[in-house]
Formats: C-alpha cells, structure tokens, sequence
C-alpha cells in the first residue's frame, strides 16, 4: 500500500514497543503498527491500553482488531543469542528497528517507547517515555508484540516442559530458577544474564 494514497493532511504515524526484555528465555519481540495520526484515537475507543493492564483473552481479542484496523503492522525479534551477543538494549532496539523496517508502508514519524532512539532509521522518530501507557498507538504495538510472544512461548513450552514456560512466560519465576538449577539452561535460555545455573 502505497502512502500517495492518503493526503498530505494525514500523516502516518507509527508506534513501536517491545516486550520480553525481563525474561531469561526466549526472544525479545518488537512491534510496529502504522496508522494515519487522525485515527489513532479509535485504538483508545475499543480498549487498547498497555498490555501489562490487560487479560490475555482481551489482548488476544484487541490483537485481531489492531491489525484490522492497522494500515500496516509487523513484528520482529531479536533471538537469546541476539541478546548475549549485544546485550538486551541493543538487542530491542535491534527488533525494533527490524519491524519498523519490514512495514509494507513508510511511516512519517515513529513514535518509540522509552527514551533511546532507535539507531540506523532514516524516519523521524519521537522517544516517548511510559509511551506504552500513554500513547494508543504504542500501546497497540505492545499488544501485537505481546500477544506473539506468549503465543511463541506457550509452543516451546511443550519442548522444555521442565522450566513452567507455559505460566511464567520466559520470566524468572521462583519455579523457573528452581528449574535451571536442576536441569541448566536450553537453547533459548539468556547466557548472559546473570544466573546461577547450577
């Protein structure tokens, strides 16, 4: 879709999140979601918030309304050997930067959760801190990256039963500690993070 189709009065705006950053297993996933700026209120009109504030049945329903009502979205990642090999900031802004970079149109700003600008983009880009919270836009962006995430973990759950996946979601629950201890870490378990593996 190309952005001639839309007057020069309609900027598109995307927003960009990701989730997964605390975890000591899996990818951190990000999201991009383009949509023209006078519209952006309608994510705020069904219910997109941050998803951290949202069940997973309503992230899951809002996921499929965001990408209907979405002129582009997509979701990349940044893999566990991503992250030892850069260090998590480095790695999600990385994912980042790969969504925003695969969407089938060219936003013309990039409104980016937190305060580090995403490096290597040529868009405009406008850091917003709690952007997850306070910008429908973003927030929408959480959901998609969320809603993928969860959904990639809950599948390798089913490979490494050991370590709970399918409730902790990657995070570093008692249980999922308790589970390094006694069985180390898989393939998509963060090296670099500071763990004792046993």
């Amino acid at each position: 879709m190309s952005t001639q189709l839309f007057s020069h009065s309609q900027i598109l705006m995307a927003g960009v999140d990701e989730v997964g950053r605390g975890c000591l297993f899996g990818p951190v996933v990000a999201a991009s979601v383009v949509l023209e700026e006078n519209a952006i209120a309608t994510f705020e009109e069904i219910g997109v918030k941050d998803s951290k504030q949202l069940s997973e049945k309503r992230r899951q329903i809002l996921a499929k309304e965001i990408k209907n009502l979405a002129i582009s979205y997509h979701i990349s990642y940044a893999s566990s050997q991503e992250i030892d090999r850069l260090n998590i900031l480095k790695a999600s802004l990385l994912a980042m930067q790969r969504s925003i970079t695969k969407l089938s149109v060219t936003p013309q700003l990039c409104l980016v959760d937190g305060n580090q600008k995403i490096p290597n983009l040529t868009i405009p880009q406008k850091t917003i801190v709690g952007g997850d919270s306070s910008s429908p836009l973003i927030s929408a962006a959480s959901i998609l990256a969320k809603v993928w995430r969860d959904q990639l973990i809950i599948r390798l759950a089913t490979k490494y039963p050991h370590y709970d996946l399918e409730n902790n979601k990657g995070y570093g629950t008692k249980k999922h500690r308790h589970a390094l201890q006694q069985y180390g870490p898989c393939f998509h378990h963060r090296r670099s993070f500071k763990l004792n593996y046993g």
